[in-house]
């Protein structure tokens, strides 16, 4: 019987020893992994901290993974996963700008300490840095296509407008916030700005959104 093919990796993903227990290694490390970035951040998910809170010995985790910084960028990429479930409001603008509240909420929250932690350390760490492209970037643009491509099937948004063009346009603004600190990542924040933001992305949906709301508003005032 032939050998099947070795599963494609991503560039500057290294490919790391597969199988039942090797899986379980895998596992328990991101999970351990997981928790120390939740206690203390960055700095406190070292190797020597990883293996001993896991049970897995630092050279068997460097087997799975290039560098610290690897581990850690993909287990942060599965906990911001399951901290920003998608909205699903049927409205293009109102689900827009809810993720965008969920993302600024994300970062001012201490993962996203966390998040300007790992981000620094990508700068010297190449590897490391293709690991939180893979496992967090990644991510966070396949969910947002996913919102986009609702408003496009809807035919609220243009297709011809890039995908990285909206993410950039809608998330970038935060993370620039959340490292600079020069602007507050609060509700109402998060909200001008997605709402400013769509004004130019979904403009004809933009409209509709806001007299409704407008009529919504003078009706409870009557």
């Amino acid at each position: 019987m032939p050998t099947p093919p070795p599963a494609e990796v991503p560039d500057g993903i290294q490919c790391h020893p597969t199988g039942t227990r090797s899986d379980r290694i895998h596992e328990s490390v991101l999970r351990a992994t997981e928790e120390l970035l939740t206690e203390g951040g960055y700095p406190a998910a070292t190797v020597d901290a990883i293996a001993a809170r896991s049970g897995v010995s630092k050279a068997t985790i460097y087997k799975h993974w290039p560098s610290r910084t690897a581990v850690a960028a993909k287990a942060f990429g599965r906990l911001m996963a399951g901290a920003l479930p998608l909205p699903d409001t049927g409205n293009s603008v109102a689900d827009l700008t809810e993720q965008v509240r969920r993302v600024s909420a994300f970062y001012a929250s201490d993962l996203g300490a966390v998040f300007a932690q790992l981000l620094a350390a990508c700068v010297d760490d190449p590897t490391g840095a293709a690991y939180f492209r893979e496992y967090f970037l990644d991510g966070r643009r396949t969910a947002i296509a996913t919102l986009w491509q609702r408003a496009v099937d809807r035919g609220d948004a243009s297709p011809t407008i890039p995908i990285d063009d909206v993410i950039d346009i809608l998330f970038g603004p935060l993370i620039f916030r959340r490292l600079t600190g020069h602007y507050p990542l609060t509700e109402d924040a998060a909200t001008t700005l997605a709402l400013n933001a769509l004004r130019g992305l979904l403009p004809a949906a933009s409209r509709q959104t806001s007299l409704s709301k407008d009529s919504h508003d003078t009706h409870h005032s009557d």
